[in-house]
């Protein structure tokens, strides 16, 4: 995956870095000299993906950081579990979905190291597949519902060692796309991918988001974008009462 960074949109390029495993594309861009304004675009499918970044000079002194800390996602891995781990860098698109019934939610299964958190739909991005295509099929499969992607919203990365839903213990980096997007014809959610990571889908209701126990990353999401984007397409909170 590689980050390109334009002063203006359509512009030329001031930056074209490979997005290395473990590294966060803000911090990459503040160690050449700038900071993400907002996404422009993600083309491209499997390694030649591609995600165009509007950024402006931030003049501050850099350090370089290197890599994001990796945590631990199991306290029951041992020293000899995490010597040599399985690295793996995801990449997968997610999409914040509006709707006349609210936001679009997907609940963690067993399998995952967050279960009955609650997060947005997608996940992992085939091969052959470009993000887009990839967060409306993710859609269909962990909640029927039928979206419409309205622009990139976000890119969002974390670095962890834990065990995946089939027991490998992985160094892994996962790197999310983040959409706008609406369903025009909202229906019941329901999980058609069943035994995968997505337990139970549901409609949260605007003015009750924070009230849903989010996993962490989609907590700071919603907290970032989701009174913007409410604004933007059209579906302005309503009061409890």
């Amino acid at each position: 995956m590689q980050i390109i960074g334009v002063a203006v949109a359509g512009g030329s390029s001031v930056f074209a870095r490979p997005l290395e495993h473990g590294v966060d594309p803000h911090r990459l861009a503040w160690e050449l000299g700038y900071r993400i304004v907002r996404p422009l675009s993600a083309s491209g499918v499997g390694d030649e993906l591609t995600v165009t970044v509007q950024v402006s000079a931030h003049g501050r002194p850099v350090s370089e950081g290197g890599v994001q800390r990796r945590r631990s996602l199991d306290r029951e891995l041992t020293e000899a579990d995490v010597v040599d781990p399985l690295v793996r860098q995801r990449l997968a698109a997610y999409a914040m979905v509006l709707s006349s019934h609210g936001l679009l939610a997907t609940e963690f299964s067993n399998r995952t190291a967050v279960p009955h958190s609650w997060g947005l739909p997608g996940g992992g991005i085939d091969p052959g597949e470009n993000p887009s295509q990839a967060v409306i099929r993710e859609a269909i499969e962990e909640t029927g519902q039928h979206i419409e992607i309205a622009h990139l919203l976000d890119i969002q990365t974390d670095h962890w060692i834990g065990r995946s839903p089939t027991g490998v213990v992985e160094d892994f980096h996962a790197v999310r796309i983040i959409y706008a997007a609406t369903c025009p014809e909202p229906t019941t959610p329901v999980v058609n991918d069943v035994g995968g990571t997505t337990a139970s889908a549901r409609w949260v209701p605007l003015h009750q988001w924070y009230r849903t126990h989010w996993a962490a990353g989609t907590r700071a999401l919603l907290d970032r974008h989701l009174a913007t984007i409410s604004a933007q397409l059209g579906y302005r909170r309503r009061s409890a009462g």
